[in-house]
């Protein structure tokens, strides 16, 4: 593989990461309204999810979603549910609209297994792995799905770094804002209604 060819596809995947999407809105979320840990540990939960879809896209798995328009929108219309399922949490946490309940917060464990499901149930992830990566295979080099694999794990590392990154700002000025109890029941509100956004955007692609 070409250093250039490597250079070029790491450039790509930091503007990619960069550029505002479900996963960065979802980290960003996380981290304003939780803490930049709460941030990490999320952004390594989404990045847990990568693996599955380099991995899949590099062995041709992620074919089924192009394949079939039954498995693309289950999975889909799973993940906007899950989503939506946040929000609601998100409005119950306390400063929450009519402070229904005093949710606790959730633990590593709990955050950890929700960046990887949020990434899991966004096929077009998968799609996305499927038509990205191969741009950046160079015949006659190593076999293209080792390339592939490769390539994921070098966009994996990347989002983790930028992930963390974010996460580290956000916490910052969630940890202003945070200060004012009034404030921290719109964080709140808005968290829950950044959730129902991203799972308009997956499920009908808003």
């Amino acid at each position: 593989m070409l250093l250039t060819n490597l250079l070029a596809f790491t450039i790509a995947s930091i503007l990619l990461t960069l550029a505002p999407g479900p996963d960065i809105l979802y980290v960003t979320a996380q981290s304003i309204s939780s803490g930049k840990r709460a941030g990490i540990i999320t952004a390594l939960g989404l990045c847990t999810g990568l693996i599955f879809h380099t991995t899949a896209a590099s062995f041709g798995v992620s074919e089924l979603f192009r394949q079939s328009p039954l498995a693309f929108n289950l999975v889909k219309y799973a993940g906007a549910a899950y989503l939506f399922w946040l929000a609601w949490q998100a409005f119950r946490e306390k400063g929450g609209p009519g402070n229904l309940t005093d949710v606790p917060a959730k633990s590593s464990a709990q955050l950890y297994r929700q960046g990887i499901f949020m990434n899991l149930l966004n096929p077009k992830v998968a799609l996305f792995f499927l038509a990205f990566l191969p741009q950046f295979v160079s015949p006659g080099d190593l076999a293209v799905s080792v390339q592939m694999l490769i390539l994921g794990g070098i966009f994996i590392i990347q989002a983790i770094a930028v992930f963390s990154a974010v996460s580290v700002l956000s916490g910052h000025l969630g940890s202003l804002i945070n200060r004012s109890e009034k404030a921290s029941k719109y964080i709140s509100i808005s968290k829950g209604i950044i959730f129902i956004l991203i799972g308009l955007r997956i499920a009908f692609g808003l």
